[in-house]
């Protein structure tokens, strides 16, 4: 099983994390699984989500794995390896951060720490059966994060239980709340097309937290993924044009970053309209629940075969996605 890219050995702690490879460690190479950046100097400095893992006294145990540039769905990595899915293994680990919740999920550490720019965490999380948390765009931050540039990407842990996860947010957040004060928060169940399993795993377990809810819906999320796909596609490109060149790029990865240079103004500038009227189309449904219920994932993942056949499966992240643009609105355009 290859999960981890080197084993490191940076500070004691009680509990052991992992870090996916797109996030500097100081003497470290940051490679993001790719051939092209195998050459890499390394880090002059920790990223500021390692510093404050380390003060909370956590020990980092090695480098995770990911799909190569963190632009991909499956999790697979013919150059780095393909983190095994510890409790499925046929089935893919998920995308991008893939080894951060394999690794979580075979024991091999109690916190994996993802980026997640279009479900990148929580597909995965969900893939390996792990919890996996985006926080809020911005709440962690990106300093010391590829992409440098990025209007949807956030940093966030993914772990076995989720007390662990929650310890661990709490210490590295000292703004972060675990809890609302008050009374019990109404849940907004989202109507979207899930496989029939799926949706009746989470109906029993909402009868079974006894909370009030109610049926909302959101007409806007096909269109909220689409003009994430342009939004992540114009700004992934950007950030990795350069490497098209070296010949060194996968060609999966390689094909996604060939299309996303197509992307044009046109596309982007309705993006940014679909962007913002999807947050406000959001912020009106959480004006009346504290909470918004669905799936992680539209359907169970493909197995790791039909990955490296050359199968691609972006929908997976079309419940996941939308939500990336909606919390980058908010802070890009607070009014």
């Amino acid at each position: 099983m290859t999960i981890l890219t080197s084993r490191l050995s940076l500070g004691q702690g009680p509990r052991k994390v992992v870090v996916k490879d797109t996030i500097d460690i100081a003497g470290f190479p940051t490679c993001a699984g790719s051939a092209a950046l195998a050459d890499a100097p390394p880090a002059v400095a920790h990223a500021e989500i390692v510093e404050r893992t380390l003060k909370a006294g956590y020990h980092i145990v090695g480098k995770a794995n990911l799909h190569e540039l963190a632009f991909g769905m499956t999790g697979i990595n013919a150059w780095a390896g393909t983190p095994e899915n510890p409790r499925y293994p046929t089935l893919i680990p998920g995308g991008s951060s893939s080894g951060s919740a394999a690794a979580v999920a075979a024991g091999l550490a109690d916190i994996g720490i993802g980026t997640d720019t279009g479900g990148s965490i929580r597909v995965p999380a969900a893939c390996c059966g792990v919890y996996g948390l985006k926080p809020t765009f911005g709440r962690l931050s990106r300093q010391g994060v590829m992409p440098a540039e990025s209007s949807l990407d956030c940093v966030g842990p993914l772990a076995h239980d989720l007390h662990v996860l929650i310890a661990f947010m709490a210490a590295i957040d000292p703004h972060f709340q675990s809890s609302m004060e008050g009374s019990a928060p109404v849940l907004g169940c989202l109507s979207v097309s899930a496989e029939q399993a799926i949706w009746a795993s989470i109906e029993e377990q909402l009868s079974l937290s006894g909370l009030a809810r109610g049926d909302v819906t959101l007409p806007l999320m096909a269109e909220a993924f689409e003009a994430a796909m342009v939004i992540i596609n114009r700004e992934t490109f950007r950030a990795c044009e350069a490497l098209l060149a070296t010949g060194k790029v996968g060609a999966d990865v390689d094909q996604r970053l060939q299309a996303a240079a197509a992307t044009t103004d046109a596309e982007l500038k309705e993006a940014e309209r679909i962007r913002r009227a999807f947050t406000a189309e959001v912020d009106a449904v959480l004006e009346r629940h504290d909470v918004l219920v669905l799936p992680t994932l539209p359907h169970f993942p493909m197995t790791v075969q039909d990955a490296f056949s050359g199968h691609q499966d972006l929908k997976i992240s079309s419940l996941a996605r939308p939500f990336n643009l909606f919390w980058a609105s908010r802070l890009i355009d607070p009014s």
